[in-house]
């Protein structure tokens, strides 16, 4: 199910359960996990693209694995808030992956995720090679936090 709210993904949410982020790029996925309590997010992957049969598999495994209740997929939209091509690919994304998992599936708008997170490793003082390894993992994580925060606003309004 696609949920084109965060209020509506929300309502889906098992208590207990962690939640995925997921940076989609044109060579690989970056994937973040939050805890249990869904207030922190941690990098953890980045999935060389293949093709979609293969990363699908590979992200309902992490899922399974984690015990998931839901998936948050970047929204990468352009700075003036419009939906350009990258937007398509990642709402098709997400349509075909629909009918592969129960889970809920909501998209977050990462504009500047990439730049925060490469902000953060260069801070850290992360060699290129390894800032290259992790990079979309780390967006991931941002994109993440972003719905964690809202989700935790949304309990405090309560």
């Amino acid at each position: 199910m696609i949920c084109e709210t965060i209020d509506a993904f929300a309502t889906t949410l098992p208590k207990g359960h962690p939640i995925m982020g997921l940076d989609l790029g044109t060579k690989t996925i970056g994937v973040a996990i939050s805890d249990r309590l869904l207030s922190v997010a941690t990098p953890t992957e980045t999935i060389k693209r293949k093709k979609f049969s293969v990363d699908a598999a590979r992200l309902l495994e992490i899922a399974t694995q984690r015990e998931v209740a839901g998936l948050v997929l970047g929204l990468p939209r352009n700075m003036d808030g419009s939906e350009g091509p990258r937007c398509q690919s990642t709402r098709a994304f997400a349509r075909n992956l629909e009918p592969l998992t129960e889970l809920p599936i909501t998209f977050w708008d990462e504009r500047l995720s990439t730049v925060a997170a490469e902000r953060a490793l260069l801070e850290a003082d992360t060699s290129r090679k390894r800032r290259a390894e992790i990079i979309d993992n780390v967006a991931a994580s941002y994109i993440l936090q972003g719905v964690l925060d809202r989700l935790t606003h949304m309990r405090a309004a309560q």
